[in-house]
C-alpha cells in the first residue's frame, strides 16, 4: 500500500511540474520575418511569435542560445504602450519597438540579463521584437527601419 502511495505521490507531482514549467522554443509558433534597414538592406530573421498573454509573459526567460538570426515577436494584439524586462532572461538582447505599420520607432540596446529595470518603448507600439544583444547595431537596424514580412505567424 504505502508503494501505491509514493508512485500516485510522484505521478501527482510530475503532472504539477509540467502544468507549471515555463514554455519551452517548441511551444512557440515559428516563422520567418524580414527587416529592411533605412539603407533598403533586408535582413532575415527566424522568427517566434509571442502572441498570448502567457507567452509574453515567458518570452525568452531562461533560453540560454539564440542563433544570431533568430528572434522573437511579441504581438500585444493592439497598439499601446508596451512595457519590457529582462527578469530571468539569460541573454543580453535587442529590443526593436514596432508600431502597428511596421516601423521600428525605437530601440533597447544590449538590455541587462536578469534586470528588473522597465524598459519603455518610446510611443505607442503594437510589436516588440527581441535578437542578440548588439545584433541591431550589427545589422544596420535602427529607428526608421521596416518589418516587410512576417509580423504576424503563418497561418
Amino acid at each position: 500500500m504505502i508503494v501505491l502511495r509514493r508512485s500516485a505521490f510522484r505521478a501527482l507531482f510530475f503532472w504539477i511540474a509540467l502544468a507549471i514549467l515555463p514554455a519551452s522554443a517548441e511551444d512557440f509558433t515559428k516563422g520567418a520575418a524580414v527587416i529592411e534597414t533605412v539603407s533598403g538592406e533586408a535582413r532575415r530573421f527566424a522568427m517566434e511569435y509571442a502572441i498570448t498573454v502567457g507567452e509574453r509573459e515567458q518570452g525568452l526567460m531562461g533560453r540560454k542560445l539564440l542563433g544570431p538570426d533568430e528572434g522573437m515577436i511579441f504581438d500585444f494584439g493592439a497598439t499601446q504602450s508596451a512595457v519590457m524586462w529582462m527578469k530571468n532572461t539569460i541573454l543580453s538582447l535587442d529590443m526593436l519597438f514596432v508600431n502597428e505599420k511596421g516601423e521600428v520607432v525605437g530601440v533597447a540596446e544590449r538590455t541587462q540579463p536578469y534586470s528588473e529595470d522597465i524598459i519603455p518603448s518610446p510611443g505607442p507600439v503594437r510589436y516588440v521584437i527581441e535578437i542578440n544583444g548588439g545584433r541591431a547595431q550589427a545589422l544596420g537596424i535602427t529607428p526608421g527601419s521596416r518589418v516587410v514580412q512576417g509580423l504576424r505567424p503563418p497561418s
